[in-house]
């Protein structure tokens, strides 16, 4: 939502097959950066928020990091969350540099 220039974003509770503008199952509240007061940037219902979490719902990445920032969730398991998947990036890319590297050997044979 929002203007140009001027963002304006609304957090909900929306299904994982809705489209992208689609239904919004339960509106939780909004968040608005360009807001001089720093109490009025953002508004969020709480009790629903974690209703909807304890229900199995996945914040996006950005809505997991404002729910951090107000003390909804946990940081530290989200820090832990992100260090698996950058191992899993090492892992992945040092095994197909291994993999890349033996079909090399092969081909000059």
């Amino acid at each position: 939502m929002g203007r140009p220039h001027r963002p304006f974003y609304r957090l909900g509770a929306v299904d994982q097959r809705t489209k992208r503008d689609g239904k919004v199952i339960e509106a939780l509240g909004w968040y608005d950066p360009m807001a001089l007061d720093k109490s009025k940037q953002i508004h969020l219902n709480v009790e629903r928020i974690k209703h909807w979490l304890k229900a199995g719902a996945q914040p996006s990445e950005t809505v997991t990091d404002l729910l951090i920032a107000n003390n909804i969730i946990d940081g530290a398991a989200r820090k832990v969350v992100i260090a698996e998947r950058i191992e899993a990036k090492k892992a992945a890319a040092a095994k197909a540099a291994a993999s890349a590297s033996g079909e090399k050997k092969d081909e000059k044979k």
